[in-house]
């Protein structure tokens, strides 16, 4: 198969590495807690496990008040969290102060519970003393648990947003606004304004159940299965474990909260595998990133922010879903498009048949898709996000017992829940952490502020607009995990796009991809640097080479705007028509950005290419038949230079 081939023996441990690694993904979001044994392990896994069960019956079969159920979901997570989640060189032992961190959550619980029907109605205007020092008591936490979980950039970026509110009477011009009191600030923070507004409540119905869906994938065998499938349909192929990254990235980042979670979950063995085929560490890492984050915008869960999104925007769930199919394809399509090119360009092979998965038995055991496929059929069908979730649960347990191996007794089902609820807690504390801003946002205006500088750049141009828009959420996004920051930036700039009359479902999709596709953008591409410490690449250099792989993602955006049919929206005939010429843009844009076009190209070539792409993705008829007929040429062009000399594909896609 040619001498870049690498040596069987490589390839037999890089195979035989699947199955091994497969098995640990479903450790990866607790990887970082503290490995506690005896009585007081069992007494953790029991809260955990407690509290699944109650947040499930409470979504399932006896609803209770939302101020009951956030306070709830928040406490009993951060107590989870400060028991589990290292604060400083203490990762062995639990300190005192996380005892303290863990009863004052519970505390706050209590608290909020016996007096939630009054503080509904004083929360944020007529607080009282001890309403204030609880207020002060869970921001503190919810900082301090953030800044555990997901680093420093969120809980600076928070109290940035506090000290606004008190530094804002002293600013001049678009930042200026009225005073407030100490107490009236954290009472309001502390409220359904604030930490326990829409992230929460999203986090607590949602995000707690479909981590949880995630976690009875992984000890029913389901997730194993969707990596054995991603390898035995594209392992063999050229640069195949790259691919397989790309597939199994779709399949189980949709229900991971973060990207640098699927890049840690999906890379701990495709990276390896990429590296073994002859790969560079750092391509390897950056295709891990970019495959990674394009899970949290693959339907149907997409990462936990479409529930946010539904919920911001009043659009049905169902209907923001569909939406994300087309501009998933061609997300995926571009970078499948960008690790095929690159591997033409260095002669990669894929593995060799016999190393992998028996494809046979790969199509016996599709019955173990089943609970996704349920999952998508109750949706679409117009059930209760919460019902099908639900029944998706159920439905794991049920195909675990088709094999003898994977059956889910009492035991795995309780490690399941245990495991899900293990896996909430970072992103439960963030979409605190994101509310604190939101509550900000509220209280001070300046969301609308923004919406108004918005407003006058759209004056000049939507396009200039649409680009300020970009840049903001792209900054909010650096450091965070997707949920935060596509709540966060939602908050500032979605007002300022609507009221430019954009559409709700275009502004907010524009919003949710830019927050998504910032884990890949240098400087701070936290997606990119997750990837370069399992393959020992460079950091900066790994979060560059993302972007340029992930650059379809910064175009697609775009595309909302000016063909939003690939939304799903409009003439079935004009959709197939846009997604089509959308795909052929992608295509000339790979190409153009990996300097392969049916063999190596020169600058004139890319030129052209780049001019094809930018026709291709755009509304106008005429410049699509520009765009198609400049690939047609070039194809000619390629074509005839190829006559003359050994053909560079040896291997078919």
């Amino acid at each position: 198969m040619g001498e870049n081939r690498p040596a069987t023996g490589q390839v037999a441990v890089a195979a035989g590495q699947v199955e091994k690694i497969n098995l640990e993904v479903e450790d990866v979001e607790i990887s970082a807690q503290r490995k506690l044994s005896g009585n007081l392990a069992k007494f953790v896994s029991a809260w955990a496990v407690l509290t699944a069960v109650l947040h499930i019956y409470s979504l399932v079969f006896y609803p209770v008040d939302a101020w009951i159920l956030r306070s709830f979901h928040l406490s009993s997570i951060s107590f989870l969290g400060f028991l589990l989640i290292p604060g400083w060189n203490n990762k062995d032992r639990i300190h005192w102060l996380d005892w303290v961190g863990a009863i004052a959550s519970m505390g706050i619980f209590v608290y909020i519970a016996i007096n939630f029907e009054e503080l509904i109605f004083r929360a944020g205007t007529m607080p009282t003393q001890g309403d204030f020092i609880i207020a002060v008591i869970g921001v503190i936490l919810v900082l301090e648990l953030t800044r555990r979980t997901a680093g420093n950039s969120l809980p600076i970026l928070a109290i940035i947003f506090m000290a606004y509110v008190f530094l804002g009477p002293y600013l001049p011009g678009l930042l200026n606004n009225r005073a407030y009191s100490v107490q009236r600030v954290f009472s309001f923070i502390y409220s359904q304004n604030g930490i326990l507004s829409i992230p929460i409540d999203i986090s607590s119905k949602y995000i707690i159940l479909f981590i949880i869906f995630s976690a009875f994938l992984q000890v029913s065998g389901v997730g194993k299965f969707f990596v054995e499938w991603a390898f035995a349909i594209s392992g063999h192929l050229r640069g195949g474990p790259a691919k397989v990254a790309v597939l199994s990235s779709a399949l189980m980042g949709t229900m991971n909260g973060t990207s640098v979670g699927n890049v840690v979950a999906t890379g701990s063995f495709s990276i390896p595998l990429m590296r073994k085929v002859g790969y560079s560490p750092q391509f390897a890492a950056a295709t891990e990133a970019v495959a990674s984050t394009g899970g949290q915008i693959m339907p149907p869960i997409m990462g936990a922010g479409i529930f946010i999104m539904a919920e911001l925007t009043g659009i049905p769930y169902q209907r923001i879903m569909l939406a994300g199919i087309i501009p998933a394809i061609l997300y995926f399509t571009s970078t499948y498009w960008m690790v095929d090119l690159e591997a033409i360009k260095l002669k990669l092979h894929g593995l060799p048949r016999h190393l992998l998965p028996d494809m046979k038995d790969i199509m016996k055991r599709m019955y173990l898709f089943l609970p996704v496929v349920i999952l998508f059929g109750m949706l679409v069908m117009g059930y209760s996000v919460i019902r099908a979730g639900f029944f998706a649960i159920l439905t794991s347990i049920a195909v675990s017992w088709l094999t003898k191996e994977n059956r889910m007794g009492i035991g795995k089902i309780y490690k399941a829940l245990d495991s899900g609820v293990r896996g909430t807690i970072q992103i439960a504390v963030v979409c605190g952490a994101a509310g604190i801003i939101m509550g900000v946002i509220a209280l001070t205006g300046i969301g609308m502020k923004f919406a108004s500088l918005i407003i006058g750049l759209a004056g000049a141009s939507t396009f200039l607009a649409l680009v300020f828009a970009m840049i903001i959420v792209i900054i909010l996004g650096m450091g965070m995990p997707t949920t935060a920051a596509y709540a966060v930036a939602a908050s500032v700039v979605a007002p300022g796009l609507i009221e430019i009359g954009i559409e709700p479902l275009i502004a907010h999709f524009f919003i949710f991809y830019f927050a998504c596709v910032s884990s890949i953008t240098p400087p701070v591409a936290l997606a990119a640097y997750a990837g370069a410490a399992i393959s020992g690449s460079d950091p900066m250099k790994t979060g560059y080479t993302a972007f340029r792989l992930g650059i379809a993602a910064y175009i697609v955006p775009f595309m909302f705007f000016y063909a939003p049919e690939i939304l799903i929206s409009g003439p079935l005939s004009i959709i197939i028509l846009r997604s089509i010429t959308a795909l052929g843009g992608i295509f000339a844009l790979a190409s153009c950005v990996q300097g392969y076009y049916f063999g190596r190209i020169n600058l004139v070539i890319r030129a052209l290419l780049m001019i094809a792409s930018f026709a291709l993705v755009t509304p106008n008829e005429m410049l699509d038949f520009g765009g198609f007929a400049i690939l047609v040429i070039l194809f000619v062009i390629q074509r005839i230079r190829a006559k003359a000399q050994p053909a560079d594909v040896t291997q078919g896609a």
